[in-house]
């Protein structure tokens, strides 16, 4: 390619009296090294320079990027580093040479390879199964790990009891470190104080607090007596609170007296007594809390009994550990169980794709409501790795110096708080140095802002991961075995596999993603819906008789194995890394004066990146639009989520529809984009 000129240089930035020495040691990479081999080196060079000539020279080296994304690999594994890895070794025992030959073999050899995931994490039985898979009853109702009898919790606490599971910030502010022993035994205390308290096995039991160290004992806790998780995200309105609360039978629930967002107390206590909750547990964001409780309730301090040695409650694998909810195309969300299989399949993808290892410190901004916190716990624990938990706002500088401090390993994200990192420049000039990669789930993410997250630990790769509650984990991601393409899916997940099928069910290389059962994590039950009509109800089989599940997103597929993410194909969206459907929304919009009614849609910005919400409204008179979108914003705030940012409103007359009366979200997406 061409080389560059001093002058170009000094007009993105660099100092005229280096500019001449800095153009030479470019250009030299420019002539003597492939595309990737010069960004390696070159990346080296400018590591202190602006993100913008990083950005400008990654372009020059590849013109046709970001418009083909897998035609720019920002991160080579070298030939050392891979030999580390766990799925490197995996392939070396079976004499396998390629991800896509090891990934072939572990969905054509289901019993082999779940077989061999439970000897590798250590999987704890109190009697081992007779047979890994029986498809007896059909390939939607697989049965798991035949006549075990287990607790997921027990594998949870291989590690040696001295060795760091949990690092923390105390109400001070302080670092501070938790012991795998320390941990068993505040998990053991919190299991003993529920039977105290009159809580049962299969008692739903609610946790609605951020990721704290006390939120990880006391969810182990739970499960470890018997009980369900039922996981309430904390930013959700009182009446998302209740609603869930109905559909798990919730017994107690355990919560904090605020939370501390932006300089912000945001009341989490208040909320559940304004929808009569049941039995709380009261933790407390400071040293104390003088907030008066009503008489059914608890204090934290008060509810913990000394007794620290427990056994866990022995059960079969299928049985429920955990309800999470993710939002269908109704305005009631889906309740999906997990059991104590799931926990399984999010260890063995951190295990692959992640290459969690013990040596690992793990950071996740999440909480226990969605998914990922859950992942997060099994993920890192049953890899015998450390977690790094922060339960402030991670939009600011000060979690970018938690993750400095805690010299963190791997760091999750969502795709929109890179955006605002990028913005507001809060994480530039931190020591991330121990960063090893990144992984981003949750939406569809922004190349440019990918490459800004890897620029901020000096380019280290990022895991894009992608699946959902009902998986378990993902079902496609990447590896640290492959080259990094920013935004690029690599690989299916090992031991899943899918399809592409268009809107006749036919393979496609644009369209929507289809799984093929069977494999450890893939729900097969709700609690409040009809799975069969959820996930199975209509879909296409393929040539070979193989049943095919639905699953939403809109994939497409790029040269070599590689996969982009779209958006979603139905109805529910992702916003701020959240999944909601548009019923949840437009319920809320009901009523707006002057508004006859509404469609929410969600689109991707030209250059890609994290959903925007576009609320079509239906209305006969002349309002005025700012005004209306700020009553909206309004609504949603206070009975959804604030994180759901309107970024735009139609005003229609009238909105397409079906014969049969259904808005046509899909014409309105494509009449906006």
């Amino acid at each position: 390619m061409s080389v560059l000129d001093v002058t170009t240089l000094i007009t993105k930035g660099v100092p005229r009296d280096i500019a001449t020495e800095l153009t030479e040691k470019i250009n030299h990479h420019l002539k003597n090294a492939s595309k990737e081999e010069a960004w390696l080196h070159i990346s080296r060079e400018i590591i202190h320079y602006p993100f913008s000539l990083h950005l400008f020279l990654f372009q020059t080296l590849f013109p046709e990027w970001p418009e083909k994304l897998d035609t720019a690999a920002a991160w080579t594994p070298s030939s050392e580093d891979m030999k580390t890895t766990n799925i490197f070794q995996c392939m070396q025992e079976f004499d396998m040479h390629s991800v896509e030959d090891f990934h072939r073999w572990s969905i054509q050899h289901v019993e082999k390879f779940w077989g061999m995931m439970l000897d590798k994490l250590h999987i704890q039985f109190e009697k081992p199964p007779e047979k890994i898979c029986d498809l007896s009853l059909g390939i939607e109702k697989p049965q798991w790990l035949v006549n075990a009898k287990m607790n997921i919790v027990n594998s949870c606490f291989n590690a040696s009891k001295d060795k760091t599971a949990i690092i923390y910030l105390n109400k001070n502010h302080q670092l501070e470190k938790l012991s795998y022993g320390e941990l068993e035994r505040l998990t053991n205390r919190v299991a003993n104080s529920l039977i105290n308290q009159g809580l049962k096995p299969n008692d739903g039991i609610a946790i609605y607090m951020p990721m704290t160290m006390e939120a990880i004992a006391i969810y182990l806790g739970i499960i470890k007596m018997g009980g369900i998780v039922v996981a309430i995200p904390d930013s959700f309105s009182a009446e998302e609170i209740a609603i869930r609360f109905a559909i798990a039978d919730t017994k107690a629930i355990f919560t904090q007296d605020f939370i501390l967002r932006e300089n912000k107390k945001i009341p989490l206590y208040e909320k559940t007594v304004a929808i009569n909750s049941p039995k709380t547990i009261v933790l407390s964001a400071s040293s104390t809390t003088e907030m008066p409780l009503r008489t059914i309730d608890i204090l934290w301090d008060n509810f913990l009994v000394e007794k620290s040695d427990f056994s866990a409650y022995i059960t079969e694998p299928h049985s429920h550990t955990n309800i999470l909810f993710s939002s269908g195309t109704t305005a009631t969300p889906k309740a999906i169980p997990w059991n104590h299989t799931t926990g399984i399949k999010s260890a063995s993808d951190a295990f692959f794709h992640q290459n969690i290892q013990p040596e690992d410190i793990l950071a996740w901004p999440t909480n226990l409501g969605w998914m990922m916190g859950p992942w997060l716990i099994f993920a890192g624990l049953i890899n015998q790795a450390t977690l790094a938990i922060y339960p402030y706002s991670p939009r600011d500088r000060a979690f970018g110096e938690f993750i400095q401090n805690a010299k963190v390993t791997m760091l999750g994200v969502v795709p929109a708080l890179v955006a605002t990192w990028r913005q507001n420049h809060c994480m530039e000039g931190l020591d991330w140095r121990a960063l090893r990669r990144f992984s981003s789930t949750a939406e569809c993410s922004n190349a440019e802002d990918m490459l800004y997250l890897m620029y901020l630990a000096g380019y280290k790769p990022i895991i894009e991961y992608c699946g959902g509650t009902e998986t378990g984990g993902a079902y496609i991601s990447s590896t640290m075995i492959q080259p990094n393409y920013p935004s690029v899916f690599t690989t299916p997940v090992m031991g899943m596999d899918f399809v592409i099928i268009d809107e006749n069910g036919n393979l496609a290389e644009n369209g929507e993603a289809a799984l093929i059962p069977p494999s450890i994590g893939l729900s097969f039950e709700l609690i409040n819906a009809d799975h069969h009509e959820v996930y199975y109800a209509n879909m296409p089989t393929l040539s070979d008789g193989r049943t095919l599940r639905r699953h939403g997103d809109h994939l497409l597929r790029l040269h070599d194995q590689h996969y982009c993410i779209l958006g979603r194909v139905d109805d529910t969206m992702k916003l701020g890394g959240i999944k909601i459907s548009s019923a949840e929304i437009e319920r809320v919009l009901v009523g707006v004066e002057g508004i006859i009614e509404t469609a929410a849609i969600a689109v991707s910005p030209p250059t890609n990146g994290p959903s925007r919400l576009i609320i079509y409204a239906a209305t006969s008179q002349n309002v005025d639009k700012e005004s209306i979108k700020k009553t909206m914003q309004i609504r949603i705030n206070q009975h959804l989520n604030p994180l759901f940012k309107i970024y735009d409103i139609v005003l229609v007359r009238e909105l397409p529809k079906t014969a049969s009366n259904k808005i046509m979200r899909r014409i309105l997406r494509k009449n906006y984009s």
